[in-house]
Formats: C-alpha cells, structure tokens, sequence
C-alpha cells in the first residue's frame, strides 16, 4: 500500500482536476475569434462560444452575453459534449469522497485493507472521469480546427482558453486516479482487520497475556508392599 503522503499527493491532484473540469464547463471561451491576417479589413465583433452561452465584444472591455437556446436546438456534439463533462464532474466528486474514505490519514473507512480497497475504487472513478473530460474535449478541439480551415477569415474561429483548462483538467484527474489505484493492499498479508483502535488493543493484550501455568502431574505414590511379619500377628501363634 502507498505512503500517506503519496494518497495525500493523488489527492491534491484529484481536487485541482475536479476543480479545472467544473471552471472549464461553465466557461464560455471554448472557441474564440481568429485575430485577423496583416493587410485584411478588420474582423466583425469579437466572439465567444462556450456550452451554455456566447458573448460578444462590440468594444474592448464590453461583454455582452446570452444563453444558448433549447438544447433540441443545438448540434448533436455539442449536446454529448455537454453530458460527457457534467459526468465528469459527477464521477470526480464522487472519486474523490471514495479517495477521502481510502486515505491512511483518516479516521473512517474501515480497516487497512478496506480503506485501500476504497482508495482504489476512488481512484476508478477518477480514471473514469479523466476519460469522461478527454474525449469531448478531444472532440471539440478536431471540429473547432476543421471549422476553422473551411470558414473565411473573417469569421474564424479557433480553439479558446477552456479547452486547454479542459485538457490540463484530465490530465490532473488521470495522475490522481492512477496514484489511488495503486493502494490495494495485495495479498501481502492476510491478517484479520480491525476497525476500532479498540480491538487492535485487545488484540495486542490478549498476543501479549502468557499462557497459563500448566497444572504439574503428580505421580500417584505407591505405597511399598508390606512385609509378611507385618501381617500376621504374632499372637496367633502362641
């Protein structure tokens, strides 16, 4: 099983992925506007499109923003996009509460061997989920490219800041997810496990305790024959 401090480390990973998955989703800025080629009329207004909404910038500072309409409305990848991050982040939460169960640092959980059973279940989830973030992401980025080589310059779009958070997301979750599936306990020891500090106690006092004395066997003393002068009285003879 690992050393605390490494679980404690896959953690701290797990969280700062969870945590660049959740920003990434809400973010609008998964395809921007192309800067403009030297020589050409300057572009139209300035645009954002995320998962749920779109800005637009008339003027340099000014945002002005609107949530995408019915979702029956919208492509089908944008739509799978859409579920396969909100199922990341539902399973990398759920990871990490697994994770928080498994690590040696805490009080709950079970016994050694249940606690790295949890911690690898945990680390599944956030596999899982690191998977759940790559592929959209991986998705969206091939679509924004190849919509950018058939659109005029004029309206270009290209891959925005989301999608590189997205990226770095998954890669967070996939360090921490593999670090926790490293913590099964293996077959290494098979000892009984004890959940209370309690029953590790007694189970110390009761290796500790001697045995009992052992009662010592007496020989059963056999009284040594008596002679024949001894058994017969002499006044029977006179």
């Amino acid at each position: 099983m690992l050393p605390g401090s490494v679980q404690i480390l896959a953690f701290v990973l797990a969280l700062l992925g969870l945590l660049g998955a959740l920003v990434a989703t809400l973010l609008p800025s998964w395809m921007v506007s192309a800067p403009p080629r030297p020589g050409l009329p300057p572009p139209p207004p300035w645009r954002m499109q995320g998962l749920w909404m779109d800005c637009v910038s008339p003027l340099p500072g000014v945002f002005s923003c609107s949530v995408k309409p019915s979702p029956l409305t919208l492509p089908a990848s944008l739509q799978i996009t859409r579920a396969s991050m909100v199922l990341c982040c539902l399973a990398a939460a759920f990871g990490l509460c697994l994770a928080a169960l498994g690590l040696k640092c805490t009080k709950w959980g079970g016994g050694r061997r249940a606690k790295g059973h949890t911690a690898v279940a945990g680390g599944g989830f956030l596999v899982l989920a690191a998977f759940l973030c790559l592929g959209p992401a991986s998705w969206f980025t091939f679509e924004v490219v190849a919509a950018f080589l058939k659109r005029p310059d004029g309206r270009r779009l290209q891959p925005g800041g989301a999608l590189g958070l997205a990226f770095c997301a998954s890669g967070f979750l996939l360090a921490g997810g593999v670090i926790l599936c490293l913590s099964c306990p293996g077959l290494e020891s098979r000892r009984p496990d004890h959940a209370s500090n309690e029953d590790q106690d007694w189970f110390l006092v009761l290796q500790r305790r001697p045995p009992p004395p052992q009662k010592e066997r007496k020989e059963a003393e056999v009284p040594p024959p008596k002679e024949l002068s001894e058994k017969y009285s002499r006044h029977e003879y006179v």
